[in-house]
């Protein structure tokens, strides 16, 4: 049992809003200290950032797609966040896929939109020699008419999703996304959502220990994809888990 819990348990570090324009003093530290523990992380990267709050930031003084092609060759996963990042819908949590609702980028709108907005973003990262499997959703907001586009485009993985093992869902690969603060679960594979461009002196300093303690805890991405459980018991525990969810955030 101990075994199998050790095999079963493990954290993803991921980072999202990955772009030329975005906190690059505070994510020069942190990517000082991946490097010195050996961690793999998971890049949120944005192929075309049009958000207008990202854009306040300074861009990189280096070549941003030469850090990208970098961090790829190092084994950092490359991941794609939304083609824009630029939202132009506010959707009701039963047209979301997830039952996050709030702003998107591409719920509900129509397939043929959405097919020309995933391949836009894949075409990006084709023409900088940057190969993609996974997608995440800015603010967590698709339906299926994204996972169907996202298919069409060659993409199989999304890393988000309820639950506590990646499972597999309208022939996508979900890796679940459940906490937005450093809490690690006792038993699992979970994701560790961070939002660099936000943090403070403190907040760095915390992720930073985090890492240290945890990093015995903390496993590459293909590995977790030799992880993927519909066990029927997996799933019920998926279930509560985005019922829990989906409570707290009605009441707070």
């Amino acid at each position: 049992m101990k075994n199998f819990i050790k095999d079963n348990t493990g954290l993803i570090i991921r980072f999202d809003d990955i772009a030329e324009n975005m906190n690059w003093e505070t994510f020069n530290i942190i990517e000082q200290t991946l490097n010195e523990l050996n961690i793999k992380p998971v890049l949120g990267v944005i192929p075309l950032n049009k958000d207008p709050e990202l854009l306040t930031y300074k861009k990189t003084e280096e070549n941003f797609w030469d850090k990208i092609r970098k961090w790829n060759k190092n084994g950092w996963e490359i991941a794609m966040h939304g083609t824009h990042h630029l939202y132009d819908k506010i959707v009701k949590k039963r047209n979301d896929y997830l039952n996050h609702g709030g702003n998107s980028e591409f719920c509900s709108h129509s397939l043929d939109s959405q097919n020309n907005k995933i391949k836009i973003g894949v075409e990006k990262f084709k023409s900088e020699n940057i190969s993609i499997r996974c997608f995440f959703a800015p603010n967590h907001t698709f339906d299926v008419n994204t996972l169907i586009a996202l298919k069409n485009s060659g993409i199989k993985q999304v890393l988000d999703g309820y639950g506590i093992m990646p499972y597999e869902e309208n022939n996508i690969t979900f890796i679940p996304q459940l906490f937005y603060k450093n809490y690690v679960l006792p038993f699992g594979i979970q994701t560790l959502q961070i939002h660099t461009n936000y943090f403070n002196n403190l907040d760095l300093k915390k992720f930073v220990n985090f890492l240290i303690l945890n990093k015995h805890k903390i496993i590459n991405y293909s590995d977790v994809l030799l992880k993927i459980n519909n066990n029927k018991i997996y799933k019920i525990l998926r279930n509560m888990s985005k019922q829990v969810l989906n409570f707290k955030r009605l009441i707070f």
